[in-house]
């Protein structure tokens, strides 16, 4: 059963630019992950600070082999001191996504 993450990121100010840059290189390296289907950054409309990220994986393995990866690892070592609240993770359980293409 696929499973989806939303995350919402908030870096300090000052570390907002080095934090998106950390967040584009996760975003290159997880889609290359053979069980993740979909990897995607936003940044709020209004609220340029904060970070969303959406993640789908094709099984709770998938999820967990991508929070072992080095490039998951190096990102929250690099982050940990960048980020202005703890990152809000939200696991959902999929009803009706978009086939894929």
């Amino acid at each position: 059963m696929h499973v989806a993450i939303f995350a919402t990121i908030t870096p300090k100010s000052e570390h907002r630019n080095a934090v998106e840059r950390a967040l584009r290189v996760m975003v290159e390296q997880t889609r290359a992950e053979s069980g993740n289907l979909r990897y995607d950054l936003f940044v709020h409309d209004v609220d340029e600070l904060t970070f969303d990220l959406f993640e789908l994986y094709v099984d709770q393995a998938a999820v967990e082999a991508h929070r072992q990866s080095p490039h998951y690892q190096t990102y929250r070592s690099a982050t940990a001191q960048w980020l202005a609240a703890p990152t809000q993770v939200r696991l959902v359980r999929p009803l009706a996504i978009a086939p894929f293409a």
